[in-house]
């Protein structure tokens, strides 16, 4: 089979200055895309400002032969979206691909987690993400294509200890993916999320340092480049991926118990003597929207219509 190729297309990345986004900028430029690095080279608490490495990228790509602009926005700043959709436009016309991966981590344990640092990860880590994606969102709506990758966590996915802020603002996003993979389905806009793990600025001190070097960023970007391509089609997944690991994961819903109808009386005791059908997972399956949460509720309706 032919090798994917991004000749043609344009990619805006956030948080390319280092880790994890500079990879995926540095592999999408070889295979031809033409990339915009924001970075406003902050530090991993979301302190600070830089240049420096959203520059460095750029000449990175360029010292390969490659096509890039840089962008310093904050994705804080109410209009650093708009800004970066500029960016783009005014180097290179267009934005295909989308890949949401700037971040920020100050961990604490819940009970003694200051308002300002909730606020703080809550900014960059979700609102950051709508300040982005709601005018590249435009821009690929009025094209009819575009490839759109959040970034979650595993901590919201399944839980972390000290890290409430970051994982509530993380699960977010799956929210945000299960809305968009519907508003983008006919504009051919394909909207998905991925869980990393890998040895970069904001997993230091967090694993353990024999095995860090398991944890390549090159091999998330392997996948992010994949969900980023014309020949992908999925949309509203999640994919874990860590150490050469790739694993989709989803929200389920089970057939559950259904109790009565709307003149029936469900009383607590009714909830605790089907505590085990409520929660029987067996046959859990994935809803591609809440309209098929209904099909659960049909011996409700089929009845009431007898």
């Amino acid at each position: 089979m032919s090798d994917i190729s991004f000749q043609g297309k344009v990619a805006v990345i956030t948080g390319a200055g280092r880790g994890l986004g500079r990879a995926y900028a540095l592999e999408l430029a070889r295979r031809g895309a033409k990339v915009i690095v924001n970075d406003f080279g902050g530090e991993s608490d979301g302190t600070g400002a830089s240049r420096e490495p959203a520059d460095a990228v750029v000449k990175e790509i360029k010292g390969l032969g490659g096509e890039a602009a840089a962008n310093y926005s904050s994705i804080t700043d109410n209009n650093a979206g708009d800004e970066i959709v500029k960016t783009a436009l005014d180097n290179f016309g267009t934005i295909d691909i989308l890949i949401n991966n700037a971040g920020a981590l100050r961990d604490k344990s819940f009970h003694k987690t200051p308002e300002e640092d909730w606020s703080a990860i809550y900014e960059v880590n979700l609102k950051g993400v709508y300040n982005v994606t709601r005018p590249v969102f435009a821009v690929m709506r009025e094209k009819g294509y575009g490839r759109v990758i959040f970034t979650t966590s595993g901590t919201a996915l399944y839980g972390n200890f000290g890290q409430a802020n970051y994982g509530s603002a993380k699960m977010g996003l799956i929210g945000l993916m299960n809305v968009l993979k519907l508003e983008g389905g006919k504009y051919n806009i394909k909207v998905n999320t991925i869980a990393p793990i890998a040895d970069t600025r904001l997993t230091k001190g967090l694993l353990p340092q024999e095995v860090a070097h398991i944890y390549n960023p090159d091999h998330i970007g392997s996948l992010v480049l994949y969900l980023a391509s014309e020949e992908n089609e999925n949309t509203g997944c999640i994919y874990n991926c860590a150490a050469g690991w790739y694993s989709r994961t989803e929200v389920v819903c089970a057939s559950g118990a259904v109790l009565g109808m709307e003149s029936d009386t469900i009383s607590v005791e009714d909830i605790r003597d089907n505590w085990e059908k409520i929660n029987d997972t067996s046959d859990a399956r994935f809803l591609n929207s809440l309209a098929e949460s209904f099909s659960f509720i049909d011996p409700i309706t089929k009845a009431k219509k007898k």
